[in-house]
């Protein structure tokens, strides 16, 4: 039996996490929720599955999710709220795998939190690795903490590097949809609006996610945390359009071999692996063989798509500059959703806080923090100076 933290519980992964619990009961037991702002989901989940402790997003949700506990004559459950309470979520002591799924950098401190507490980690969370990655695989080495990767892709290469030594890895390829904006012409590029940017022809994940996968700064942030993860230069970490999105990605070793790893779009697979890890499990998570009648691939246009050349900059770079790219995505998408900015000045955003950041490396999660908050502030002035049209 393992006994699961949820980062992000009221989300997509968070979700689809307790699906898998809820269809495995004897493997997996629900001790506690990080479930940010969604209080009507939040007092569902507590009703449901009676965790320990939930974290809220600050004292007046949490007192809102308190008066409804009572309401529903719900007892026995420690409602917390901030980053303090999200920690305390992820560091139970009868805590042994923490689902680590809250967007952005805000789940950031208690996934490290649980890393040091030697807590093993299912990661869907791909800014935490960005931001931090070195400072958390450094904990990981020492407490013996496990982190599996939950990003469809990650947990692709994970499964295919099962095949053979990391010495035998020639170079991993990361699959892309290409997004809503694959065929569109360029020119037209300026003028996409934030509801074609949300249809996403794939896969239904949150709006910012999507938007990003709409730019492949989703993908920009899976190179880098692919070099992390699989202590690969980013040289060696390539992106093939794929747009059926059937194969999830490919590992390429010395010999000439290619291993690719193929399932069902449904996250609730790399969910349940990371969970059963080292063990798989049987599940209802058929195949259509059908799906492979056709199988293209392409080279990505980095004129279309120059957040994915930023990404392999910052990714050269290093420290301060992956975490300004992440960073500068986060207010520029926020800008472009709220209809402020315009599509292409999303990287325009971007490419201009990276030329702006020094060369520095974290020591700490004091010092990542402190760096996040220096690219956001950069990023707001340069939408505020720059881009004329805004407002």
């Amino acid at each position: 039996m393992k006994n699961i933290a949820i980062l992000g519980s009221t989300g997509s992964i968070g979700t689809s996490t307790l699906d898998i619990c809820r269809q495995y009961p004897d493997r997996y037991h629900v001790v506690s929720l990080a479930a940010g702002t969604n209080v009507d989901a939040a007092l569902q989940q507590c009703i449901d599955w009676r965790p320990r402790v939930v974290s809220m997003a600050d004292a007046q949700i949490a007192d809102t999710l308190r008066s409804g506990l009572r309401g529903q004559g719900v007892t026995g459950i420690e409602v917390v709220h901030g980053a303090a309470g999200t920690i305390q979520v992820s560091t139970l002591p009868e805590v042994n795998f923490v689902v680590s799924a809250i967007v952005g950098v805000a789940g950031l401190e208690a996934t490290y939190a649980a890393v040091a507490a030697g807590k093993d980690i299912g990661l869907a969370n791909k800014e935490a690795m960005v931001a931090a990655g070195d400072l958390i695989l450094s904990k990981a080495h020492e407490t013996g903490a496990a982190i599996l990767p939950i990003d469809s892709e990650h947990n692709a290469i994970h499964q295919c590097m099962r095949g053979g030594t990391a010495a035998e890895v020639k170079q991993i390829w990361l699959t892309a949809s290409g997004g809503p904006f694959r065929n569109t012409p360029l020119s037209d590029f300026e003028y996409i609006t934030p509801a074609q940017a949300l249809r996403h022809p794939t896969w239904v994940m949150g709006r910012r996610i999507t938007v990003d996968s709409a730019t492949m700064l989703n993908k920009g942030l899976e190179i880098i945390e692919a070099c992390r993860l699989f202590d690969l230069p980013s040289s060696r970490v390539r992106v093939t359009v794929h747009p059926q999105s059937t194969i999830h990605s490919l590992v390429e070793y010395v010999d000439g071999s290619i291993l690719a790893q193929l399932s069902v779009t449904d996250m609730r697979l790399p969910i349940l692996y990371a969970m059963a890890f080292p063990d798989r499990v049987p599940s209802d998570l058929g195949f259509d063989m059908t799906a492979l009648a056709r199988l293209d691939f392409e080279e990505p246009d980095l004129a279309r798509f120059p957040c994915l050349r930023l990404s392999y900059q910052a990714a050269e770079a290093g420290g301060a500059h992956c975490i300004a790219l992440n960073a500068a995505d986060e207010v520029a998408v926020e800008a472009f959703l709220s209809g402020k900015l315009g599509f292409m000045d999303i990287p325009r955003t971007i490419e201009a806080v990276l030329s702006r950041t020094p060369s520095a490396s974290p020591a700490s999660i004091a010092d990542v923090l402190q760096m996040d908050a220096d690219a956001r502030e950069l990023a707001r002035e340069v939408l505020s100076t720059s881009l004329s049209h805004i407002g």
